[in-house]
């Protein structure tokens, strides 16, 4: 949409020209006035202590905002809300981005245990640490995993395990393990940054905490460097 010196007078710290007009709208339970007026300050938030911090909207406000563009929402309750979204369409020519340069995989050799129960991740991470050059055994189920190292401790190099798991979690399992051999190195997976403390993890072995999803690249930097410890 093309704003014209009135049209951009409407909107706050924008300027005329041209625009990529976003809206999204729900039918969601709507907004009373007084919070409508205030969904975009830091910190603001209708939910209970412990349940947000309010920074979603703040953070999208500022990243919009840094680009020179606009948002702004109406709504009434019960009839949902609607957010439009305004940023200014580039002119001229846009040079080209100069190709990524991947940097090279760190490779090794060992036997790692792999355990998660998820069933595409399970497939993923064996197969990434399989091109990695490291020779997998892979469990599904902590409990066997845990039976499996028990059984012969030093045929393993490294463990890498879920933290969020039926039977033992990744900390429980990690705490067994290293109290086998307490030199293993342990790598913990988690979908999300859990609420698990330095202490915790020290105690349990825990070399590293790993983000999923995570790279290749990634993966076998924090693997080669949990090896050399």
């Amino acid at each position: 949409m093309q704003l014209t010196p009135e049209a951009a007078s409407l909107y706050k710290g924008i300027t005329p020209g041209p625009y990529l007009d976003l809206e999204v709208s729900d039918t969601g339970q709507g907004m009373q006035s007084l919070v409508l007026e205030r969904i975009f300050d830091p910190f603001f938030t209708t939910k209970e202590p412990g349940k947000g911090t309010g920074m979603g909207l703040a953070v999208v406000y500022g990243i919009i905002n840094s680009l020179g563009g606009t948002i702004q929402a109406t709504s009434q309750p019960g009839r949902g809300a609607t957010f439009q979204v305004l940023l200014p369409i580039a002119t001229g020519s846009v040079p080209a981005a100069e190709p990524e340069v991947q940097p090279q995989l760190s490779k090794g050799t060992g036997r790692i245990l792999f355990v998660d129960d998820d069933q595409d991740f399970f497939q993923t991470g064996q197969r990434m640490l399989a091109r990695l050059g490291y020779e997998v055994l892979a469990y599904k189920n902590s409990l066997e995993a845990l039976r499996e190292f028990q059984a012969r401790p030093r045929h393993f190099d490294l463990i890498v395990s879920d933290q969020t798991m039926p039977g033992l979690t990744g900390l429980e399992l990690a705490a067994a393990c290293s109290k086998l051999r307490p030199d293993i190195p342990i790598l913990l997976c988690t979908g999300f940054n859990e609420t698990v403390t330095p202490e915790k993890l020290l105690a349990a072995g825990i070399r590293e905490v790993v983000l999923k999803p995570f790279g290749l690249h990634q993966i076998s930097q924090i693997i080669k460097e949990a090896l050399k410890k």
